[in-house]
């Protein structure tokens, strides 16, 4: 049974329910709000799954029709566009699992199998000392990794023709982490759950048990967690997101590639974690080279500010000296060590003095070509200067995000071949004409027809980058 390795030794008892406002509820304030409606607009599971994740069972918590819809759009959708992927592109493919098939996981489907089978591992613990957090905050961690990198970094896997050996196990990969969460959130999300299982398991085993519901509990297998590996993906995620915040504060799109991004970790295991998954950075992050600074000074000036709170209230009228000693310091060595969470020795008065890093201000600024974005002792420098090369090629994808907005809201299917005419103003032709594969491949095009529309077809205008364009398309 599925739930034969749970001990469900207690009943849940929720704490006070309040409204959006932390008001109690009560027929004279007239802020009752009714669970049939919640249901009726967002779905039972999404209510059940807010009552579990709010806060831990015996404390109150707020609901509205909106907290629960919360759960919905960053959960439930994000789970079920996840699903929907996987359905489209293994129908496409007419994939189906098979236990026969030997398959070779890549670093990034292994860093997803040890995540899943932790997962199963954690949520399974949790559910055996009735903690309700621990057995659903964890889910909702993993199938945001799981959508936001796992799939992002996978899609192109999925997109390509034929079925070698990584897509079979990228397809192999993704259905394991769906049926395994299908099972881990049946006892909180019981219709998805089952929905999930019938399609995935059922659809393709008629001699699997008829329900979720029904099934046994997930096992995790302790030889595939590798919690090594989980580290340094989880590395690889934050430097990541430091890269995307750089590119944030420059105003650089993604779609526009760039030179390059270095970084500054904490350690040599780190550095060494940066150059093995330089290839995964380099496409996250669009750029054409990942490398490690020499040195945090080489892209960043830093300045010290010693706080007058902090330090006045700790040693009084000893501050002005302090505040001296500290600024004498040599000022990379003292904001590296102080963003590692390191304190620094100063003197002041004939003693010395351990300055906490909280009592230091240090401020970051990014050197002229370059945006930076810091957290802690990691650090992501993104050289923002574009060469005619890089602007052509951000142009030609911005081009092609276009194009695939126009297959989708022409409800072309994603395997349909087109013919993509086009008129375009001459910096993003030239742009289109230099990167006519790339082009080609991304939107299934037969071939590029610049400057008319032969038949008349519907077509869509757009501006971007000073540039105009005007597109049609025909399926092939």
């Amino acid at each position: 049974m599925l739930f034969d390795k749970v001990a469900f030794k207690n009943v849940i008892c929720l704490g006070l329910i309040l409204d959006a406002n932390g008001q109690k509820m009560s027929k004279s304030k007239g802020n009752i709000v009714s669970p049939w409606e919640v249901i009726d607009k967002n779905g039972a599971d999404a209510m059940r799954w807010y009552m579990y994740t709010a806060s831990p069972p015996g404390q109150e918590r707020r609901f509205s029709t909106d907290l629960v819809g919360e759960v919905l759009r960053n959960f439930t959708l994000t789970l079920w566009n996840t699903y929907s992927f996987f359905i489209t592109y293994a129908n496409l493919d007419g994939w189906k699992p098979d236990p026969s098939v030997k398959i070779e996981y890549s670093p990034l489907d292994q860093w997803l199998r040890s995540s899943l089978h932790a997962l199963i591992r954690d949520v399974t613990t949790a559910l055996e000392n009735y903690d309700v957090l621990g057995a659903t905050r964890p889910i909702e961690a993993f199938v945001d990794t799981l959508s936001n990198w796992y799939l992002r970094r996978s899609r192109r896997r999925f997109w390509k023709s034929g079925s070698d050996a990584d897509k079979q196990a990228a397809y192999a990969t993704l259905y394991e982490a769906l049926v395994a969460l299908s099972k881990l959130f049946a006892p909180t999300m019981p219709f998805m759950a089952e929905t999930l299982y019938q399609n995935l398991v059922r659809s393709v085993d008629p001699n699997a048990e008829e329900s979720v519901h029904l099934s046994s509990w997930p096992e995790y297998d302790p030889a595939v967690i590798n919690d090594k590996l989980n580290r340094e993906m989880a590395l690889v995620m934050r430097l990541a997101s430091l890269g995307h915040a750089a590119r944030n504060k420059a105003n650089r799109k993604v779609r526009q590639p760039l030179a390059e991004v270095a970084f500054a970790v904490g350690n040599r295991d780190e550095a060494k974690v940066v150059a093995d998954h330089a290839d995964l950075l380099e496409d996250e992050l669009n750029v054409k080279e990942v490398r490690l600074l020499n040195a945090a000074g080489e892209t960043v000036s830093f300045t010290l500010n010693p706080l007058p709170k902090q330090l006045g209230q700790k040693y009084g009228n000893l501050f002005p000296e302090l505040r001296k000693a500290i600024l004498a310091l040599e000022v990379e060595k003292t904001a590296t060590a102080l963003l590692a969470g390191q304190s620094v020795s100063v003197q002041a008065a004939g003693q010395q003095y351990e300055i906490l890093p909280e009592e230091i201000e240090v401020r970051v600024q990014a050197k002229s070509g370059y945006s930076v974005a810091a957290d802690g002792a990691y650090l992501a420098a993104l050289v923002t200067d574009l060469t005619p090369a890089l602007i052509q090629e951000g142009l030609a994808r911005e081009f092609v995000r276009r194009v695939q907005d126009l297959r989708k809201s022409a409800d072309f299917e994603i395997a349909d071949r087109i013919h993509l005419y086009f008129t375009a103003t001459p910096g993003l032709l030239e742009a289109v004409n230099s990167f006519t594969d790339y082009v080609k491949g991304e939107t299934l095009a037969i071939d590029l027809v610049p400057g008319t529309n032969p038949e008349g077809l519907p077509s869509v205008e757009d501006e971007f980058d000073k540039e105009k364009v005007t597109i049609s398309l025909k399926k092939a």
